[in-house]
């Protein structure tokens, strides 16, 4: 693999930091502005809604601009957002800084997952995109405990310095070690827009969609899973999470060597697997041996299906990848969202703390029907509509279905 994919993946495993870093701090940065603990809870809710705006918004604006220099300036955005939260003196102004960063996460991504696929051969793009989003899951590992260690020892301001020089080294990494790369031939806002008009790109959002909705719509009440129903203590939990974030870490690698070999095939696989895994947690959580093993799968089944779902975008949108895998990004924000709404509904009606598991692994469920029905209908037709005027993205559509 190429040396720059390192540097695209520093650059996610920085983002990620930012996004799952304040998680175990809200406490520490609710006393020290002096508000609810819920208010402080709007730092993570808003980042995740100003990642879907930036992921469409500001990808659309940069559709026609060199790739290598528009990754180089949402590095420099991102360092900005994580200065500003660093020596904010309000909470307001924290905020600002966190929408800052968030704006230039989907855009990142969307952006990064192109050069990514551009600097490796046909049959590895499943590979590099992994090892690009490697970093995103890595902090997924990491970022929780490592960010509330860090804002514990040395206060929370100490997080967002360190996530601020990580941006700085990413940045250069970027700048010496990523080919140049210019945006396609003629793009413009119209042509990127255009490819909404194909069925096989809105499969592929909807599925990205009910993937990350399944996963996340268990995930985000789980420590009321371990505590109140497996019967682990508070203490232990922290460490379960990384046991998940582990698991998202072998998924995704997983999953992109998968989606190399036979793309559809091996959505369908994931989607059918992790409906199954959601279920058979919500009937075994009271035995905590179980559990263990389930929360590693979940994790691990649930993020393999990322590089096969942003390679499915892009091959079914060869002429316009940048703003397809800008939304891609969004529909993963999306169903983050949507799981951990209809997870509470869940909990609010008074069904149960494995009641979020349960949701998940419907969401997981619908997500099968969605990419096999997709599947279906991805033959001639689906072709034809991914190649536009250039004959070879056709080819690579077929090749990718089979």
């Amino acid at each position: 693999m190429p040396i720059g994919l390192i540097a695209l993946a520093l650059g996610g495993f920085g983002i990620g930091l930012t996004e799952f870093g304040i998680v175990g701090l809200l406490p520490e940065v609710a006393d020290d502005f002096g508000v609810s603990e819920s208010v402080a809870g709007y730092l993570v809710s808003v980042y995740a809604l100003s990642v879907a705006v930036g992921a469409l918004v500001l990808t659309a604006a940069i559709t026609r601009f060199d790739r290598k220099k528009v990754l180089v300036s949402l590095m420099t955005l991102f360092i900005a957002g994580n200065l500003i939260s660093a020596v904010a003196s309000t909470y307001e102004l924290l905020m600002v800084g966190r929408i800052v960063a968030a704006l230039c996460h989907g855009a990142f991504f969307s952006v990064g997952a192109v050069v990514a696929s551009d600097m490796v051969a046909e049959n590895k793009k499943g590979g590099a995109i992994a090892l690009m989003f490697g970093g995103l899951t890595a902090a997924n590992v990491l970022g929780v405990p490592l960010g509330t260690f860090l804002g514990q020892q040395l206060g929370w301001r100490s997080t967002f310095w360190a996530i601020t020089v990580i941006g700085v080294v990413a940045l250069v990494g970027i700048q010496i070690l990523v080919p140049q790369t210019a945006a396609a031939a003629q793009t413009n806002l119209r042509s990127e827009l255009a490819v909404f008009r194909r069925g096989q790109v809105w499969v592929s959002i909807a599925l990205s969609i009910l993937a990350f909705g399944g996963v996340i719509g268990g995930y985000t009440y789980i420590a009321f899973t371990l505590t109140k129903v497996s019967g682990f203590s508070e203490g232990t939990v922290p460490w379960l999470l990384v046991l998940f974030g582990v698991g998202t870490f072998i998924g995704n690698f997983v999953g992109g060597k998968t989606a190399d070999k036979s793309l559809n095939a091996s959505l369908i696989g994931i989607m059918g697997v992790l409906a199954v895994v959601m279920a058979v947690f919500a009937l075994t959580a009271e035995s905590k041996a179980a559990t263990v093993v389930l929360l590693l799968l979940m994790g691990a089944i649930g993020l393999a299906s990322a590089p096969g779902l942003q390679v499915r975008t892009m091959k079914y949108a060869g002429d316009a990848p940048t703003m397809a895998s800008g939304a891609n990004i969004a529909a993963f924000n999306v169903g983050n969202a949507l799981g951990a709404y209809l997870g509470g509904l869940a909990l609010a009606a008074g069904y149960g703390f494995v009641s979020p598991l349960w949701v998940g692994a419907g969401l997981a469920l619908a997500g099968l029907v969605v990419v096999t029905t997709g599947s279906l209908g991805s033959g001639s037709s689906a072709a034809k509509e991914a190649s536009g005027s250039a004959a070879p993205q056709s080819e690579t559509v077929e090749a990718g279905v089979q």
